[in-house]
């Protein structure tokens, strides 16, 4: 695979999360700016302000609506920005929650994790808000996506287990095997969800019926973070302390992609329709892999 860098930002504005938009381009969260941003297929960027330099935009996902939703976890509130640069916000009835996962669910809402208040959320488009409290104290739920069963699933980066919630706000939790696992990234793929072990070196796979199993990556102080689930089946991974790509083959095979020199600290990961890999550097990058 060939690397490309592109650079959206200065170090300090800090790109974080990444995702597909629903007008084909990238869109991404500049966390310490406070703004987001799109790139284009030609490698142009346009960025947007929020209105709000300190809301630290993070994780952001297509929403039902044709927008694009993202969390504002520094002021805890839900953002929305249209793909004509439309931004607006919601507030969230729970002060100080923390707000960072965020995912369309198949109800046609938004849901969303509360880091400090140990909660899952769920917005409609218009802003309608409910919250549903988990049975852990200091769990920490972290991302979240929609699974092959109709219901939402999340990591415990805390309580070091997988957790799934229904659209009507049943709650079931699934320890993980490993001690100190610290799961952050989840997606859907291959019929199961996927994770990053980020305390553990891991990446791990859940069924539908709870049942885990765990690859170690050949680095164990890699620190996987996010997670994204390419058209072929393949698992494409941030590995947040070793500055590289890793891609995972559903029967385990690892390939590592090391990030060009003076680039570092990927976080959020996405991969289009055609099996590009486009993965958001804190350090004011957007790496892109073509096959």
């Amino acid at each position: 695979m060939t690397m490309e860098r592109i650079v959206v930002a200065d170090a300090a504005a800090g790109p974080y999360g990444i995702t597909v938009g629903p007008d084909g381009g990238l869109w991404f969260t500049l966390v310490h700016a406070g703004e987001a941003g799109r790139l284009a297929a030609d490698g142009s960027v346009t960025r947007y302000g929020l209105g709000a330099p300190g809301c630290g935009p993070a994780v952001i996902t297509p929403g039902p609506d044709g927008a694009l939703w993202f969390t504002r976890m520094r002021d805890h509130r839900i953002g929305r920005i249209t793909v004509d640069g439309e931004a607006g916000s919601f507030a969230l009835p729970t002060g100080d929650c923390g707000p960072y996962g965020i995912a369309a669910g198949p109800d046609g809402a938004l849901w969303f994790t509360e880091l400090n208040a140990g909660r899952i959320g769920r917005i409609t488009v218009e802003g309608e808000v409910s919250e549903y409290p988990l049975p852990v104290d200091g769990g920490y739920p972290s991302m979240i996506t929609a699974g092959p069963d109709g219901a939402l699933w999340f990591t415990l980066n805390q309580a070091h287990a997988i957790g799934r919630i229904t659209v009507d706000g049943e709650v079931a939790l699934h320890p993980l095997p490993t001690r100190g696992a610290a799961p952050v990234g989840i997606a859907r793929g291959g019929g199961a969800l996927w994770f990053a072990e980020i305390g553990a070196g891991r990446i791990g796979r859940i069924t539908v019926d709870g049942e885990v199993t765990e690859h170690p990556l050949p680095d164990r102080d890699a620190r996987p973070h996010a997670v994204a689930a390419g058209p072929d089946g393949r698992l494409w991974f941030t590995e947040w302390a070793a500055g590289r790509i890793g891609c995972l083959t559903p029967d385990g095979g690892y390939t590592g992609h090391p990030l060009p020199a003076g680039s570092a600290e990927p976080h959020g990961i996405a991969v289009t329709a055609d099996g590009t890999v486009h993965a958001a550097l804190e350090t004011g990058e957007i790496v892109r892999l073509v096959a």
